[in-house]
């Protein structure tokens, strides 16, 4: 199991101000650096950045939303950080929902999972450059025909050679049809929030039937789940501070009856406290629905509490399959965050 860090301002500095950091991370086994891209700064100008102050990690984007950018841009910008980081970059993708894409990008939410398939496919063409690009499917054409455009357009392939021509893919998803569209298609998943004694019910059925149709050469899913972290015997009421942001995400990110994440929790096995939560939230009451947030979520979500119980909690990730974790050090200074992945590191080293 490889460790991720999420590279993000701390204590309310700039990310330029903490660049210097970055190699004692590698140096603590951080092996990739993701950056997330939600509706504040971009992710691309944040990942070049890290990859210039890096040297071995990898870097990734999580999650690059595909109703912000054409098919074509999101293959042309991974290439430009595929190539600035010397092979190092890992495309991670997803749909976001229709909170931040239409309350924010002013872009209609639709049909997500033919969106993703075709994403990646055009992707993986434009990289290989064996011929000017031309696809047709029912989402994207490349190029435009005629009788939609000028006329004008021509099939093109990419100007410059990619460092690869296979970046790897990384797909968040929750809902059944992504994940199993992700099983099939993608190098790496990423599931929100991750129950490792529910996974298998919840995705099982729809892991396997991407696994049926999966292209040998795209190797073992590489399953990213994340988890913040602090080890100690007096350290449980660190949990309380995920409780915004899984209030946020099952209460208020998305209308009732549209929002994943709420359908998520319900089935990791909270329904009423789920239905609760979207309740208070979208009444405004969020403080009321952080409470409502069940303790045994934020415990199994979490790798917080003395040294056997997160080391059964990475045991149980591990048999569930997960073979990337991105860990959030609850710590006050960089040193300490240091020294937590490093004890993280030593775990996993035990399993």
């Amino acid at each position: 199991m490889r460790i991720a860090y999420g590279a993000r301002p701390t204590q309310g500095r700039r990310l330029s101000a903490a660049a210097a950091e970055f190699a004692d991370y590698e140096k603590a086994g951080v092996e990739l650096f993701t950056v997330a891209e939600l509706y504040g700064f971009d992710a691309v100008s944040r990942l070049g950045y890290i990859a210039a102050h890096t040297t071995r990690a990898h870097i990734a984007s999580g999650i690059l939303q595909l109703y912000s950018r054409t098919p074509t841009l999101l293959a042309m910008t991974a290439a430009g950080l595929d190539d600035v980081s010397d092979g190092r970059f890992e495309l991670g993708i997803g749909t976001s929902g229709p909170q931040v894409i239409e309350g924010f990008h002013g872009v209609p939410f639709d049909a997500p999972i033919g969106r993703t398939r075709e994403n990646i496919e055009i992707c993986r063409q434009v990289w290989r450059r064996e011929q000017p690009l031309s696809y047709q499917g029912k989402h994207y054409t490349v190029p435009l025909p005629p009788d939609e455009g000028s006329g004008l357009g021509k099939p093109l392939k990419m100007i410059d050679h990619p460092f690869r021509d296979r970046i790897p893919i990384t797909v968040a998803a929750i809902g059944p049809r992504n994940v199993t569209l992700t099983a099939e298609l993608a190098e790496g998943w990423v599931p929100p929030f991750y129950v490792p004694e529910k996974a298998a019910d919840v995705w099982g059925e729809s892991l396997r039937s991407g696994f049926a149709k999966r292209d040998k050469d795209l190797g073992p899913l590489d399953v990213h789940v994340g988890a913040s972290v602090a080890i100690g015997d007096d350290v449980e009421h660190l949990r309380e501070l995920d409780r915004p942001q899984r209030a946020l995400y099952i209460g208020g990110m998305g209308a009732r009856g549209r929002n994943f994440y709420n359908d998520l929790a319900v089935w990791f096995g909270y329904p009423d406290a789920a239905a609760r939560i979207q309740d208070l939230y979208l009444a405004g009451k969020k403080k009321e629905a952080e409470a409502a947030v069940p303790d045994d979520l934020l415990a199994k979500t979490s790798l917080i509490g003395p040294e056997g119980y997160v080391l059964d909690r990475l045991r149980a990730l591990a048999e569930s399959g997960v073979t990337t974790l991105a860990v959030r050090p609850v710590a006050q200074d960089h040193a300490s965050r240091l020294r937590l992945i490093e004890r993280v590191r030593g775990l996993i080293d035990r399993l």
